[in-house]
C-alpha cells in the first residue's frame, strides 16, 4: 500500500489540502511533534494555512523518537486527523503544515538554522513537563536533571529543551535578529512564565549579555491547551489507512472539541490564529487554573481509579457506577476555587467535561494519564486543595484524587489480590524513588501515606502540616485498599 505523501488524492469523506504546502517557508520550529502537537497547534495552523496562508509551515524536532521523525518526512509531513463525535459521524482532514522533522538524537544542524534565519519567528513546545529541568518552586534549573548538567558544560552542543532555547536565542543575537517568540504549549501552571525563569537562570550561568539581551527583548506568553488526543492504535492506523486508500503511520484520532488560549505577547509576526479560533488574551491564567483543576483533575482522578477497576478508557471509568459521580463531585469541587470568568458558566463547562468523557468513540487509556503523576499531581490537585484549605471549602475529592495515587502507585509495585492485579510499571519518573519508598512496607494507609508523603520536594507544606488534609486522604486510602470505591461514592 502507498504511503500518504505528496501524491495523494482525498477520496470521498476526507477533506483534501486546499492549499500546495510546498509554495509557504517554514516560520515555526516545533519541539516535541507527538499526537497531541499534530491534532491541536499544527492543526491549527494548518487550518491558518488553508484559509489565508502565509509562510508559516512548521519544522518539527523530536526530543527521543526516531520512529515519528522518519514516519513524518516519508510522508512529506502529512498526516490524516480522524476527529471523532460522540454521534459516531467521522471526519477525516489531511494536514500539511509541517514542512519537515528532525531527530534531536541524529543532529540538530537543521534546527539550529531555522532557529537562527530571519523567516523563524516562533519556537513552540510540547515536550511534557518533565523534559524541562525546571524546579517548579524556585523556578531555577534544576542541578539534577541530565539534560541540564550535561548543557551547561556543553552550552555549544546542547541536549536538552532550556539548553536548545538558549542555544537558539544566543544565534538570534550573534545574527542581530529579534529573538523567536518561546510559545510552551505543555500542561504547566505560568508555562510561558516558568519557561522564561528557567531559560534565563541557564543563560545567566553561561552569558550574563545573553541572558541581559534576553530579559529586555524576549518573550515568553502563557497558553492553555485543550484536546483530548489518545495515542495511536494499531487498529487506527488500520482503519484509517482503510478508510484513505493508502498507508497512513502517522494518523491520529480526537474529539471535536479544541481550545487555545495565548497571551497576546509574542516577539514579532505569528500566524493569524485568532481567526480560526484562538482566543488571545491578555491573561491566560484564570483558564488555565480551569482546564489545570476541572479537566486535568478529574482525568487524574479517572486515572488512578480506574486503571485499578478496570477501566481502560475514560469512557469505561464514566460508565462506572461508583466512578462516575466522584468524578462529578470533583469538577464541582474544582469550580470553587475558581474566579469567576465573566464569559464562562463553571456549571456548563462541568458538563461538556463529562459529555467528552463519556464520548464512546474515543479510546482514551487511563494508564496513559496516569503516567507522570508526580510531576502532574502538584498543579492538578495540591493547588487547588491548598486554596480549598485556605478557603474553609471541602477537600474531600482532592484528598481522593491523592489517596487514589498513592493507592495506583501500591498496586503497581505490589501487585494486588483482591483486583486480580500484576505489578506494572508506574512511568513516572521518580518511580525508583517511589518503589524505595514502598519498599518492605505492608498495606497499612497512614503508613502508605507517610511514605509517599514523605518524597523530598512533592507534597507542598500547607498540605503535608495539614492534619485535616493527612486526616482525609488517609481515610480514603484505607476505603481503596479495602475495595470500598462504593462507600466513597455513596
Amino acid at each position: 500500500m502507498k504511503i500518504l505523501n505528496q501524491h495523494f488524492t482525498a477520496l470521498k469523506g476526507v477533506s483534501k489540502l486546499s492549499y500546495q504546502p510546498e509554495d509557504h517557508g517554514v516560520g515555526i520550529v516545533h519541539f516535541g511533534p507527538g499526537a497531541f502537537h499534530r491534532a491541536h497547534q499544527a492543526y491549527y495552523t494548518h487550518k491558518v494555512l488553508s484559509d489565508f496562508g502565509g509562510d508559516w509551515r512548521i519544522l518539527a524536532m523530536s526530543l527521543k523518537s526516531t520512529q515519528t521523525v522518519d514516519d513524518l518526512n516519508a510522508q512529506d509531513g502529512r498526516y490524516s486527523l480522524l476527529i471523532k463525535s460522540a454521534s459516531g459521524e467521522n471526519e477525516v482532514q489531511v494536514v500539511g503544515s509541517i514542512a519537515a522533522a528532525e531527530a534531536a538524537s541524529r543532529t540538530t544542524e537543521k534546527v539550529f538554522e531555522h532557529l537562527a534565519s530571519p523567516q523563524t519567528h516562533i519556537l513552540s513546545l510540547t515536550v511534557t513537563e518533565k523534559a524541562y529541568g525546571i524546579d517548579r518552586q524556585s523556578g531555577l534549573i534544576s542541578h539534577d536533571h541530565p539534560d541540564i548538567l550535561h548543557d551547561l558544560q556543553n552550552s555549544d552542543a546542547p541536549i536538552g529543551v532550556i539548553g536548545m532555547i538558549v542555544k537558539g536565542l544566543a544565534l538570534r543575537r550573534a545574527n542581530a535578529l529579534p529573538p523567536f517568540t518561546v510559545l510552551c504549549c505543555d500542561n504547566l501552571p505560568n508555562n510561558g512564565d516558568l519557561v522564561r525563569s528557567g531559560v534565563m537562570d541557564f543563560a545567566g550561568k553561561i552569558d550574563q549579555e545573553l541572558a541581559q539581551w534576553i530579559a529586555e527583548h524576549g518573550c515568553f506568553p502563557n497558553t492553555m491547551v485543550d484536546r483530548i488526543t489518545p495515542a495511536a492504535t494499531a487498529d487506527l492506523l488500520d482503519n484509517v489507512s482503510s478508510m484513505l486508500g493508502v498507508e497512513d503511520k502517522l494518523a491520529i484520532e480526537t474529539e471535536p472539541f479544541t481550545q487555545w488560549v495565548i497571551e497576546d505577547k509574542f516577539c514579532g509576526p505569528r500566524p493569524e490564529w485568532e481567526k480560526v479560533g484562538v482566543l488571545l488574551v491578555d491573561n491566560v491564567a484564570p483558564y488555565e487554573h480551569m482546564k489545570l483543576r476541572m479537566l486535568n483533575g478529574a482525568h487524574s482522578l479517572i486515572a488512578y481509579l480506574g486503571h485499578v477497576h478496570g477501566c481502560k478508557y475514560v469512557r469505561d471509568a464514566m460508565a462506572h457506577p461508583h466512578i462516575e459521580p466522584l468524578v462529578r463531585r470533583h469538577f464541582q469541587a474544582a469550580a470553587k476555587t475558581l474566579s469567576p470568568l465573566p464569559e464562562v458558566d463553571f456549571y456548563e463547562y462541568a458538563q461538556q467535561l463529562a459529555e467528552r468523557f463519556e464520548n464512546p468513540n474515543i479510546a482514551h487509556e487511563t494508564y496513559q494519564i496516569a503516567m507522570d503523576g508526580t510531576q502532574k499531581l502538584p498543579q492538578r490537585i495540591f493547588s487547588p486543595a491548598i486554596d480549598a484549605l485556605k478557603q474553609g471549602q471541602a477537600i474531600d475529592s482532592f484528598a481522593l484524587a491523592t489517596a487514589a495515587w498513592i493507592f495506583y502507585c501500591y498496586v503497581g509495585i505490589h501487585g494486588h489480590s483482591v483486583f486480580g492485579l500484576d505489578p506494572y510499571a508506574l512511568r513516572d519518573p521518580r518511580e525508583t524513588e517511589i518503589k524505595n519508598a514502598l519498599e518492605g512496607i505492608g498495606s497499612d494507609a497512614i503508613v502508605l501515606r507517610k511514605a509517599l508523603f514523605g518524597l523530598s520536594d512533592f507534597m507542598p507544606k500547607e498540605l503535608a502540616e495539614s492534619e485535616a488534609w493527612c486526616d482525609q486522604v488517609t481515610l480514603k486510602l484505607a476505603c481503596l485498599l479495602a475495595g470500598e470505591l462504593d462507600q466513597l461514592a455513596g
